[in-house]
This record gives structure tokens, C-alpha cells and sequence, in this order.
């Protein structure tokens, strides 16, 4: 049996054409993952493609294909399903996209996998083996991650990638920010690997630097306080992802500093505490945004931090506003996306019930296109000030200004601001609508 797993890219990603470049790029840890899990008894020759970093050949043969769909890559993913389909070749689509509308999904499909797949994955496979395939595979409610597997990272071409060293502990968040795809898709329970699992895997790899992909790695005190005791003796250098609840915890804080981490994405969301209140995530507090920076920073762990505009109580003044703050508050690599109203989460429910949403082009669906009507300003005005803020956060003064406070990890800081840079300075290159219809433009 031939196996074909392959990850779709949308026009940000894509390996030709696309706004970022394979040095901010990670091996994706599904394809891997996916791999895995192939039982062995099938015998299979699995493939990876990643359709970031590569083209997919011509003549791609297989006996099955799956494909792994966020929401801004579903286009293309369709579009790929039913290629393949057309030349007699069954299709399997899963990821969140799918969770989110499996029956959108199953038309381009020979079966559907929602939820997480460890458990279903594999069964699919057994079945298909049997010619017995079923449409719709689900997650079980009795799942755990009791029984990880090791990711196949050697099936995929590591010049292809920044890095390979990118890992997981746990999976969901306990929170329920209405934006957020994670309580829709999965739920509020935290799911989580046996840590001396993680420790294992880090250490069959051989890693001194490691990425953590977890949507939130501290939604378990007690566990997350298991695993960063665990990492210690390792000496690894290690980059997650992390609530800023983490700065009102000195004592977990130091020790994820004591176990290599240099460096959290968190989101900051916004500085607005109404927008934070309606998005159900009314732990964040502007008033000491500044002051949680300060404190990673004197651990010696640098902040990505996340903000988006578009949210209702957003005006026209919330670029210059944020921009400037994150350059006062010496956020040492700053993003800002445009509010995407996820299908199926509470924020997509509500602004559909206003009559407020504009696409449902899932391409665009890319936290870089405005797809719906703001409360509070033009859409025209949305797309021109996140760009504005992008230019001006990334400035060669504001990049100065930012990281000669920070002093944090300078030389990977000064390498991803510059990334960034470029980023920030081309994002108009990449727009695909019409800001004003909020259409896509003609190509």
C-alpha cells in the first residue's frame, strides 16, 4: 500500500509565491505524526509532501491520499481532493477545518477523519486494507494520549526546514476565547503525553534547541510544572507558546526558565479591556501588559507577542495605539493579524447573525484579510491600518528601540526582526480581495 500524506498551503505559505520564506518555516509536526501511526502490519510506503517548501509532483501515485485542511488552506485542498479522486485515487481529509464542517469536507471526499486521529487514524487504515473504508471517522470519547507515538521525522527533507526539533506535550486549552478554534474543534480538556514520553522523544532526536507547538502549555499547573522539572537536566533551549498568566506565577516561571525556555508566543489580543471581555478572555490586563514583558525579560525569555485588531470596540486609533505600545513595552517580536471569524466558533455564530460577514471564501480565512464588516470602521480602514501597524512596528528605529530594551536573545531577536521586516514590508504584494466588497480581486 502507498500512502500520500500532504499538507496544503494557502497564498502566504505557498513554496512559489509566498510571502514567507523557508527560514521562518518548522517541519510540521501532523505529517509526522500522521506517519506514525501507520500500522505496521499494512506494510505501507508512506510519502510527506509539504506544499510549503515543495511542489507536488505531477504524477503523484498513491493508492490512498490524505490531506491535513485548516480553514485557509480549504480551496486548495478541495481542489487537490477532487484531482486526485478524478484520477481514481481515494482521498482522506482531516484537520480542523474538517472538525469544524465535516459535512462542507465530505464532498470532496471518499471519508472524513474529525477530532484527533490516534485512535481513528489508524483504524481508517485497517479498514481501507479491507476494502471496508467508512465515511466519517470520529475522535472517541475515551481518548487519551496515554500511548503517543514518535513522529517519523526522517521521511521528510530537513534542508527543507528551519528546523526539526519541534515538539508536543499537550493538546487543546482550557480557555474559551470566542475567536478560537480549539474549544470548537477539541473542547476545554487539556490532553497530555506522558512527560517522560516528551523526554524521550527530545532526547531520540537529539535536540539543543526545541520548539513546543502546545496552544497552551501551562493549562495544567501541575503538569506543566512536571515537564519543565523533567527538561532541566536535558540543557536544551526550547521556544512555546504560553498565556501571560505565566508572569503571576513566580514559581512555575522560574522554572520554565530553568528549563531552557528563551523565548513564549502569548496573545495579547488586544488593549482594549471591553474587546478582552466579549472574547471571554478577561484574564488579560492591559494595565500590566508592560509589566509581564518586563518580567519574562528579566528571566531571559524573549516575547512574540500576538495582537488583532478588527474587534468591536476597535476604532480607527488602535494602530497607532498598538504599534507604539509594543514598541514602548519592548515586545521583542510583535504580530497583528485582522480578526478572522473562524466557521463554528462563537465569533463566526455571532457576526453571521448581524449579517456582518462578508466572505466565506475560506482562502481568505487567513488572519491577513478582513472577511467581515468591522462595528466601528471601514473595512477599508481595517485592512489599511493593520498593514500601517506591521510597517511601523518593523520600522528600522521601532526594531532598535525595541530589542537594544529587550537585550533578550539578540542575535536569533535581530535575524526574525529582520525576517519579519520583510514580512511587514510586502504584505500588500499578498492581498487577494477587494477591501471594499470584500471579494476577491480579479487575478
Amino acid at each position: 500500500m502507498q500512502i500520500a500524506l500532504i499538507s496544503p498551503k494557502g497564498p502566504l505559505y505557498r513554496h512559489r509565491g509566498g510571502i514567507f520564506k523557508r527560514s521562518l518555516r518548522y517541519a510540521p509536526l501532523t505529517l509526522t505524526t500522521l506517519a506514525a501511526l501507520v500500522p505496521a502490519e499494512l506494510g505501507a510506503t508512506v510519502r510527506l509532501y509539504d506544499e510549503g517548501v515543495e511542489e507536488l509532483p505531477a504524477d503523484l501515485e498513491a493508492d490512498l491520499v490524505g490531506l491535513t485542511v485548516i480553514t485557509g488552506t480549504a480551496p486548495r485542498s478541495y481542489e487537490l481532493a477532487d484531482q486526485f479522486r478524478r484520477r481514481g485515487i481515494p482521498v482522506v481529509l482531516g484537520g480542523p477545518h474538517v472538525t469544524l464542517l465535516p459535512e462542507e469536507a465530505a464532498a470532496h471526499a471518499d471519508a472524513v477523519v474529525t477530532g484527533y486521529a490516534e485512535q481513528s487514524w489508524p483504524q481508517l487504515l485497517r479498514d481501507f486494507a479491507r476494502g471496508q473504508l467508512a465515511p466519517r471517522y470520529r475522535q472517541g470519547a475515551d481518548f487519551r494520549l496515554d500511548s503517543p507515538v514518535f513522529p517519523a521525522r526522517q521521511l521528510l527533507d530537513r534542508r527543507h526546514f528551519l528546523t526539526m526539533d519541534v515538539f508536543e506535550a499537550t493538546r487543546s486549552c482550557n480557555h474559551d476565547c470566542d475567536f478560537c478554534v480549539a474549544p470548537t474543534a477539541w473542547g476545554r480538556k487539556p490532553y497530555q503525553k506522558p512527560v517522560e514520553h516528551v523526554v524521550e522523544d527530545i532526547r531520540r532526536q537529539g535536540a539543543k534547541r526545541a520548539i513546543f507547538i502546545d496552544l497552551n502549555l501551562i493549562a495544567d499547573r501541575a503538569y506543566a510544572s512536571r515537564l519543565f522539572r523533567a527538561l532541566i537536566p536535558l540543557g536544551i533551549r526550547w521556544f512555546g507558546l504560553s498565556t501571560l498568566l505565566i508572569a503571576h506565577d513566580p514559581e512555575l516561571l522560574g522554572l520554565m526558565a530553568q528549563s531552557g525556555c528563551r523565548g513564549l508566543l502569548i496573545g495579547f489580543e488586544t488593549i482594549s479591556s471591553a474587546n478582552l471581555a466579549s472574547a471571554h478572555k478577561r484574564f488579560n490586563d492591559p494595565a500590566a501588559y508592560q509589566a509581564v514583558v518586563a518580567e519574562l525579560h528579566r528571566h531571559g525569555i524573549s516575547v512574540m507577542g500576538c495582537f488583532v485588531f478588527g474587534l468591536d470596540e476597535d476604532t480607527e486609533e488602535v494602530f497607532e495605539r498598538t504599534a507604539r505600545f509594543v514598541v514602548e513595552a519592548a515586545i521583542d517580536l510583535p504580530r497583528f493579524a485582522i480578526a478572522t471569524p473562524f466557521p463554528g466558533t462563537p465569533f463566526y455564530q455571532r457576526l453571521e447573525a448581524e449579517g456582518r460577514i462578508l466572505s466565506r471564501d475560506w482562502e481568505l480565512y487567513d488572519g491577513q484579510h478582513v472577511v467581515f464588516r468591522p462595528a466601528r470602521m471601514s473595512v477599508a480602514a481595517l485592512a489599511a491600518g493593520h498593514e500601517w501597524a506591521w510597517r511601523y512596528a518593523y520600522r528600522y528605529r521601532s526594531i532598535a528601540r525595541r530589542l537594544l530594551r529587550s537585550r533578550v536573545q539578540l542575535p536569533i531577536a535581530i535575524s526574525s526582526n529582520l525576517g519579519y521586516r520583510f514580512y511587514a514590508h510586502h504584505l500588500h504584494c499578498f492581498y487577494n480581495c477587494d477591501w471594499y466588497t470584500g471579494q476577491r480581486a480579479a487575478v
